[in-house]
């Protein structure tokens, strides 16, 4: 199963609104000033275990070494990374109409956890399947692990 993740407001949150993964060591958080959420190290490596692919989908024009760089200092690997300039070169090259800000399904992921309810709103009309994540939530790993389940026994509605 393959699964993406938004960065801003999703993964990289303010540690004055959410609880938030302990800071890096220097000299890397002098580097890399985006705080993770909480729960975001042991839900990555939960689903490794389960066998799942792991991409970035963002909207940001964050280079991919950089977002690689970041969470390899949290122990993160990803498979893939889309950011706001591959999906320029990829999903909306070419068409005069404006794609959707993310299309998922052009990448065939299976399930995007975002924060941005504009996303599930393109997912219904174009047909690929959000998972939004709100504000500050100790459960949030859990609903999206029993999402995951909810997909791999009925299939993507």
């Amino acid at each position: 199963m393959r699964i993406s993740f938004d960065l801003d407001d999703t993964l990289f949150v303010s540690e004055e609104k959410f609880k938030v993964e302990a800071p890096l060591r220097f000299p890397f958080c002098a580097i890399y000033k985006e705080r993770l959420r909480l729960g975001t190290i042991a839900l990555m490596k939960a689903l490794r275990e389960q066998g799942m692919e792991l991409w970035v989908y963002t909207t940001s024009f964050r280079s991919e070494q950089y977002i690689r760089g970041l969470f390899r200092c949290y122990g993160i690997k990803f498979d893939n990374i889309v950011n706001g300039a591959r999906h320029a070169r990829e999903v909306q090259a070419g068409h005069t109409e404006a794609m959707p800000s993310k299309y998922p399904s052009k990448y065939r992921i299976d399930l995007h956890i975002d924060d941005d309810r504009s996303v599930a709103e393109n997912g219904r009309t174009y047909g690929f399947h959000v998972w939004i994540v709100g504000g500050q939530d100790d459960n949030w790993t859990d609903h999206i692990l029993k999402e995951i389940e909810r997909i791999r026994k009925n299939g993507a509605s």
